[in-house]
């Protein structure tokens, strides 16, 4: 699943490509694309032509396209393999086109969703105060954000009753972590996945917390993590930060810190990884 910095590539791409331009027209090309839009496809496309886009928006895993002179937005799921892409207009479609949306101008690209597994998929909702869309409005501010409170994160995993990597993929209390960066954070702080979260200290809270945002931003700059060809950024192109991960995916190769193996464990029907050495178990 894509995780923030890989989202917040592909904002930055719709940001510089979509942003001001008004819908001409809108194809559905698969019913699924447009599921959450509980009026329908032709709903869909109706309720979205003729409007122009605001700057494209994102909270933690969660990326949205306002609209330009109403509080609604089109919220994009990506899920597993969903991509948009900006394409010259006459491009050849891509096999698993579901979305083109032309633009009333003469700019020559459109906006394409494209979606091998037909998980993710776009939406309109209506937007608050703040202009998130109302299905995400209980989604945390993310460690990005000018605007998270670490003092208030840090008592809230204090009084949590769980462990401190749940802790961290709740998007409820933080969010734009997922499991490939709560591995890497999590390594870098030298905590084990399961160490409880009423255990943490408030430096320890605030360790976690920067090499968090370190990891990233260094994801950011390098494009995010692509392990395959489903996630890309509007260009098409794919991140290369999986070279750099330390620990998520380097099962049974040494730590690049003290050299022990890194160890692959099952967990909440993902895996965690983690080195023996550096990372402790809790006791008991």
């Amino acid at each position: 699943m894509p995780e923030l910095p890989e989202v917040e590539v592909v904002r930055r791409g719709l940001e510089r490509w979509a942003c001001g331009r008004t819908v001409a027209a809108v194809e559905v090309r698969h019913p699924r694309a447009v599921r959450r839009h509980a009026a329908g496809a032709a709903d869909f496309a109706a309720q979205l032509t003729g409007h122009p886009l605001g700057a494209a928006m994102r909270r933690g895993k969660y990326l949205w396209l306002p609209l330009g002179d109403q509080p609604r937005a089109v919220l994009a799921h990506l899920g597993m393999s969903g991509q948009l892409l900006v394409q010259p207009e006459g491009a050849p479609d891509e096999k698993h086109l579901r979305i083109r949306i032309r633009f009333a101008d003469a700019a020559g690209t459109e906006l394409r969703f494209v979606d091998q597994r037909t998980f993710g998929g776009l939406s309109l909702h209506d937007t608050g105060p703040e202009g998130l869309p109302d299905v995400i409005a209980h989604i945390a501010r993310d460690p990005l954000d000018a605007a998270f409170d670490d003092a208030a994160f840090h008592a809230a995993l204090r009084r949590r009753r769980t462990t401190v990597k749940r802790a961290l993929l709740d998007q409820s209390l933080i969010s734009g972590v997922g499991n490939i960066y709560a591995d890497e954070a999590l390594w870098r702080t030298r905590l084990h996945y399961e160490r409880p979260t009423a255990t943490l200290t408030r430096p320890r809270t605030e360790e976690l917390l920067l090499h968090i945002r370190e990891v990233m931003n260094e994801a950011l700059a390098a494009g995010g993590t692509s392990f395959d060809s489903l996630y890309v950024n509007v260009n098409g192109e794919s991140g290369y930060f999986d070279r750099s991960l330390d620990a998520y995916g380097r099962e049974d190769e040494p730590c690049r810190r003290c050299g022990t193996a890194i160890r692959r464990r099952p967990w909440m029907n993902r895996s965690s990884y983690f080195c023996p050495n550096c990372q402790r178990p809790p006791r008991g």
